[in-house]
Parts: C-alpha cells; structure tokens; sequence
C-alpha cells in the first residue's frame, strides 16, 4: 500500500470517530498534566527548602503513586470501551479484504498520533502551569511565595515514559483482541446483545454480607488505635460489596419488580425495567465503579476539607498550652535546673510565664479488663489488645492540689478517678497488675486533658495518695521506671518570637539528660509550621486526586450513555412501529436513565453515611475532634458533588437523547 496510506486511514477515524475519540483524547492529556504536576511538587527544589518541606514531598510522593496506578487502570478501561465501538469498523475493513496486519498498522498510528498529542499537549500545559500549582500549594501552607521558574527534567523523563509505557500496553492488548476475533465476530462486536443474566442468589447474598460486614466495622469500632486497621477491612469489603450489589443484587431486584405486574406492566417501567436487566451484566461494573469513585472523591474532600478547616483547633488541642516541657531519665536536682534554665532563656526573649502547671507522674500502657487494668510490657500482644489500651497516669495528690487550687484528702489505697472520653466511667475500684485501688470520687474535670468523644487513646488519670506512693509504683515492671517531670505553661511577649525562643529552649535543656530524646519540649509556634505544612499538603492532594476522580467518573458515565444510545436505538424505533409514542419512549428513555444514573450516586451516600463513625475516629488520629465540623464540611461536599452530579446527567443525557434521535424519530 502506499506511504502514508495507514496514517491518513487512522486520521480519517479518529476524525469520524469524534464523539468517542475526543473525550479519550482529553482525558490522556489531563491525566499527563496531573501527573506532571505531582512528580514536579515532589521534585522541586524548593520544596526541601521550605519547613516541613519533607513531609510536603512525602505526601506529593504518595499522590504521584496514587496518580500512576489510576491513570494505569483508568486508560485500559476507556481503550476497552472505544476497541468495542470500533469492532464493527475493523471487521469491516477485514471483509473488504484488509488482512489483520493491515488492521494492525492503523491501530498502531492511531495510538501513536494520540500518544504524540498527549505526551506533547499535557506536558506543555503541566511545565505552564506548573508554577501557578506551586503558587496555589505555598498558599495552603501558608507559606512566603518565591520566585523563579522551574522545568523538572527528571519529570518530563517520568511522564513519558509512564504514559508511553501505557499506549504500549494499549496497542498490544488492541492487537491481541484482533488477532483472536474472526471476520463475522468483529462486524457483530458492537452490537452483541446480552443474554438474560441468571439471579446468582449465592453472588447476591456474599454482596449483602461483605456490605453488612463493612458497614458494621465502622460503626462498631471504638478504639482509634484499631480505627486505621479496621478501616482497609472495611473498605475492601464494601468495595467487593458494592460489585457484588449492582451485578447480582440489582439483577434480583429488577426481576422482583418485573414480578410486580401492577409496575412492571405501564409503559414507562416496562421497557426501562426490561432493558436494564438484559444490560445489566454489562452495566454492572460501570455502574460499580462510578459509586466507588464517587465515594472515593466524596471521603477524600470531606476529610481533607474538615482537616484544612480545623487545623488551628488540631493545633491547639495538641498543645493546650504554648510551651510543654516533658523530662524523665532526670532526678529533682535537674529538674529544678531546667525550671532556671527557662527562666534565663524566656528573660533573654523578655517573655514571661503564665498559667503554670507542674506535676510528676509514673505512666503505663495497660489492657482494660472492666475492674482489672493488665500493664502490657512488651510481650508482643499489643495488636490482639488494641481495642482494650489504655493509657495509665499516676499523679501525687499535691501536685494535684497545687495545679487545680484544691485540697482534697486521701487515704493510702485511695485515688482520685478521671478519663478523657465523653461519659462517666463508674468505676468504684480498679485493680492494677493485682493491687487494689479504690476510687473515692470520679472527677469531671483534670488539669491536663479535656474529655472528648473519641480520644485517640484513653487515658486514666489515678491521682495517689502521696509521692512516696508515686516511687513506690516504678518498682513495677509494667509502669515507667522514671518519675516523669512535666511543665505546661503560656507565654506572654512578642509573639514573633516564640518560635525561637521554643528552639533555643529545647537546644539548652537538652544536656540535662543522658539522652536527649529524655527531654522533650514541645512549642505550639515551634510546631505549628508542622502541622500547616502537613494538612494544607493533605487538602492539596485531597482536591487534586478528588478532581482526577471526578474526572473518571464523567467519562465513564458518558461512555455509559453513548454505548447505552447507540444500543436503545434500534429497540426504541422497534417500540414505535408497534404503537408506542414519542412521549411515551421519552418518558421511558428518562425513567431509565434516572434510575440507573442515580443509583451509584444514592449508594455512595449511603457508603458515606456508615463510614462516618469511623472516618470520625481516623480523623482523632490526627487529633481533630470536631465532629460538627466533620458533619458539616461531609453534607457540604455531598451537596456541591450531588450538583456537579446532576449536571453530568443533563449533559450525558442530552448527548443520549441526540443519539437515540438521530435516525429513527
């Protein structure tokens, strides 16, 4: 054949090919651009450069995965659904007396004209706007804008050759699938219709069990240790419920209305109703994979919405006072010491202490048994006992009495009984490591925590009788064998510098101890770039995969409507020779389209909706304990999503309609 022959065959299709090849065609180049722009934030220079610049890289690192991994599976899946549209075509050019090779050659310039676009297209949008992305990100960090600008070579290397690999694959599974079809197989390949799908009661009930099983770890879980475990489990579950559910549950469900003659038999029901169950088989994994991407986009804005939002509350709940100074490993001289310490270095700032709270303490990890506290010392049960930890912490009573302005009396046995969990505990006595306590009175209110609903550990406050008491515990092989010296306090001064005024600090107390990690002080300005960098980094990725998933979602929902027109076509025109309206088959073709269309979107709030108690107890991981604002920023993403949705289905449906209009009514 001629030169150029095969490239002006494989323009001409893609030309013709316009409504299928277009969408596919944008949805490479945005998928290049993203995925440059992560590989360029992790790579930047100027990222190692910044505070907490390591834990910004960390995070873009794991969305650069993320992204490789989705753009992987995404692209197979969309090829799949245009090879299918085009089987037709190519049996037709193997009819006309074009041999597979021949087939071959034009597969292989439509691949590498798309992948030329792409490659070229998207990387040039991605190295244009990879500054404004930079810019956008310093913002949420809250961090001073640079200047210059930066073309990551390194990035550029990466994105080819990903999205090069993957036209690779591409191409050779195309010419696999035409290498194993027929003539006759190709020129039928669009249009096979589907057998009636069996009801698969076994597939049907395994669906409803591994929902079951996933919606009752989120809400049962209490632990926020056990929280992040349990949460994979979970999701794997609903995951393989939600497939399970739209495969053989919808079938079920629909053959039960089928059964229902008082609906099934108007007209509107009858063909949307049995249309989709002979589609369904087909339908099923689509229709599955848009409610778990839409679940996907909806759980990864809300989280990282809420977290932005409440990143100052995150802050300040960490750090209840400004400067928080933790040493064992010393004695009373050192700690005494330190105190002298602080005060030269605040008095070299001209800042000055207040709201001072000084107390020793013994401390433990134990496995709650209701009346009996089991100390854990390191026999490697932790995991099996996660749901039970608890953290234990022994104060003299004048330490206690010294910090609240009290004085309460206690006889040798006695404690003084407080958790930071929401509710009262009850208790009248506990045993520890098989030493009776009795508690004479459960407070409601401590010096150093605040009950919250899901404390990220519990924690039990036991204030003993006197100090002798307190040295007496370190004897135990379960409890801390050190007095732990802790100094809460506020600062009053110059707030610009605090920061350095918290370093110069930690810098000084060090030496006191042997080891310095035995002395540890924690500033909220010194951590507070932290905690920015590491949440603002969160949001960043939240929004910018939640917009790579929605992007999915629109394209896999517009591949489902135009596969779904081009095959209603021929059943609807079949529908108006024997009698039925043009009302009546737009009436049916809407109530097709909303129930199936809908569905996915209904399902993952409900997916949302039972992973709330858990995704409330993941987020006390990251000591944020607002769960208002987790409900709020949750029902606000639902409903912008939820619009963003309809306005798919006006459009999708709009391009529907045109298709199922254009040769037969």
């Amino acid at each position: 054949m001629r030169r150029g022959f095969y490239l002006k065959l494989a323009l001409q299709n893609m030309a013709k090919n316009k409504r299928t090849c277009l969408p596919y065609l944008f949805t490479c180049i945005c998928s290049v651009m993203m995925y440059y722009f992560m590989s360029f934030l992790t790579l930047n220079p100027g990222m190692e450069q910044m505070p907490s610049g390591q834990n910004v890289q960390s995070i873009m690192r794991l969305g650069t995965g993320v992204i490789t991994i989705f753009s992987l599976i995404f692209l197979f899946y969309t090829n799949s659904f245009l090879m299918k549209r085009r089987k037709k075509e190519l049996g037709l050019y193997n009819i006309l007396g074009m041999e597979k090779k021949h087939i071959g050659w034009v597969l292989f310039w439509e691949t590498l004209v798309n992948a030329v676009i792409s490659l070229i297209l998207g990387l040039l949008l991605g190295i244009l706007g990879s500054k404004l992305i930079f810019l956008f990100l310093l913002r949420l960090l809250d961090l001073p804008v640079t200047f210059g600008f930066f073309i990551s070579v390194q990035s550029i290397r990466a994105t080819v050759f990903l999205f090069g690999g993957i036209f690779l694959l591409s191409f050779f599974n195309n010419l696999w699938q035409i290498s194993r079809a027929d003539p006759v197989e190709l020129l039928r390949g669009g249009n096979v219709g589907e057998k009636e799908p069996k009801t698969r009661w076994f597939l049907a009930l395994a669906g409803i069990s591994c929902l079951g099983g996933g919606y009752w770890i989120a809400v049962t879980t209490e632990s926020v240790l056990a929280a992040l475990p349990y949460f994979f489990v979970a999701v794997v579950l609903v995951m393989a419920g939600t497939y399970c559910l739209f495969v053989a549950v919808s079938v079920a469900v629909l053959k039960l209305l089928r059964s229902w003659k008082g609906f099934y038999y108007q007209t509107e029901h009858f063909t949307a109703i049995s249309g989709m169950i002979y589609r369904m088989k087909q339908n099923a994994v689509g229709l599955a994979n848009i409610c778990i991407l839409s679940t996907g986009v909806l759980l990864m804005i809300s989280t990282t919405v809420c977290l932005f939002i409440g990143r100052e509350a995150i802050v300040a709940g960490r750090y209840p006072r400004e400067v928080s100074v933790a040493a064992h490993g010393i004695d009373e001289a050192a700690f005494e010491r330190s105190q002298e310490i602080e005060s030269q270095v605040l008095a070299q700032w001209d800042l000055k202490q207040e709201n001072v709270v000084t107390c020793r303490s013994v401390q433990m990890i134990a496995w709650d048994q209701g009346n009996d506290l089991v100390g854990l010392t390191g026999d490697g049960d932790f995991l099996e006992k996660m749901e039970k930890i608890v953290g234990v912490a022994f104060i003299p009573l004048e330490d206690y009495n010294a910090c609240m302005g009290e004085e309460r009396t206690l006889e040798p046995g006695e404690v003084l009984f407080f958790t930071n969990k929401k509710g009262m505990d009850g208790r009248s006595e506990l045993s520890i490591d098989g030493e009776r306590w009795t508690v004479a009175e459960e407070l409601d209110t401590f010096f150093t925590e605040k009950k919250v609903g899901s404390p990220m550990i519990n924690t039990y406050y036991l204030v003993v009788d006197s100090v002798e008491t307190l040295k007496r515990l370190t004897e135990s092989d379960a409890v801390s064998e050190d007095i732990i010296y802790q100094k809460d306090y506020d600062l009053t001064g110059d707030p610009e510098v605090f920061e350095e005024a918290e370093e110069q600090l930690s810098q000084q107390l060090a030496p006191l101890a042997e080891d310095p990690a035995y002395i540890q002080v924690g500033g909220r300005e010194r951590n507070r770039r932290s905690f920015y960098s590491t949440y603002g980094g969160l949001f960043f990725l939240g929004i910018f995969l939640g917009l790579l998933f929605l992007m999915a979602t629109v394209l896999i929902i517009y591949y489902k409507q135009l596969s779904e027109g081009y095959e209603d076509r021929q059943r609807f025109e079949i529908m108006q020779k024997v009698g039925m309206s043009k009302r009546e088959v737009r009436r049916s073709i809407s109530s097709q389209i909303l129930i199936v269309f809908f569905l996915p979107l209904v399902t993952a709030v409900v997916h949302i909706g039972f992973a709330f108690p858990l995704m409330r107890r993941l987020l006390a991981l990251m000591n944020l304990y607002d769960t208002r604002l987790f409900a709020g920023c949750t029902l606000a993403t639902i409903g912008c999503f939820a619009l963003v949705y309809a306005a798919i289905y006006v459009l999708t449906a709009r391009t529907y309609y045109r298709i199922v209009n254009e040769r037969y009514y």
